[in-house]
């Protein structure tokens, strides 16, 4: 099917040659959550019963591990410099960046799979087996996960730069997607009744924010959703 959505132009982007103290540490907290939620079943711990010392304690890890990061500017977004200043253009690809969007993509993809197993689980049987599944299923998803990223099949992570142009905004369409959708079944979780006619509404209700998020990113009419292309090279 051929892209019908917005567009932008590598050589018209305007190059940015440092970037600030504050632009790096706003990205400090996006990649505290992205590690912070790596380990499912304690992560669902926490929605699930509140929050515990096994959560303080991994925390306090991540802040200390990422926060090292940060100083040594080896988190995505958090570089004394643009490492990325030409979106077609093929450079290497650094571990930090192929690590960090690797644990990315499973935060993206673990969650969104196994809450909408769960979901339609609940909805043909009308129970809850949310619990099993982060139990049991989680890690080997990760684990699967992990692999696709450290052989590079993943977006963002592979072992060039040069399809970052239009490989961010699946990325960012993913998580545009996700994060609505999440947030709106945690809204629901906590107000609508866990009985069969709530059960169905959950469902259709995520499966609804996925679909409309993610047409929206396809369009290009999300943050950081739309296509960077080269552009076209003019010869007299």
């Amino acid at each position: 099917m051929q892209y019908r959505g917005k567009v932008e132009f590598a050589q018209e982007r305007k190059i940015r040659e440092r970037n600030t103290r504050v632009y790096r540490l706003c990205h400090w907290p996006i990649w505290i959550w992205v590690f912070f939620l790596a380990p499912g079943p304690l992560t669902f711990s926490l929605f699930a019963h509140g929050f515990s010392w096994p959560n303080g304690i991994w925390l306090a890890a991540v802040l200390v591990g990422t926060g090292i990061a940060l100083l040594r500017g080896k988190l995505p977004g958090a570089e004394p410099c643009p490492y990325i200043l030409r979106f077609d253009e093929d450079r290497p690809n650094p571990l930090y960046r192929r690590v960090c969007y690797t644990f990315a993509w499973s935060a993206v993809i673990t969650f969104a799979s196994l809450n909408l197993a769960g979901l339609i689980g609940s909805a043909v049987t009308g129970v809850w087996y949310m619990s099993q599944l982060y139990r049991w299923a989680y890690f080997p998803l990760c684990a699967l996960i992990l692999f696709l990223g450290a052989i590079g099949k993943l977006p963002r992570v592979g072992p060039s730069t040069k399809t970052e142009g239009m490989e961010r905004r699946y990325f960012y369409g993913s998580v545009w997607a996700v994060t609505a959708a999440q947030t709106l079944l945690l809204v629901l979780w906590k107000t609508v009744p866990h009985n069969e006619t709530g059960n169905i509404l959950k469902l259709a209700a995520y499966l609804a924010a996925l679909a409309f998020m993610g047409y929206l990113s396809s369009q290009g009419k999300l943050y950081r959703t739309r296509p960077i292309l080269p552009g076209e090279i003019m010869v007299e």
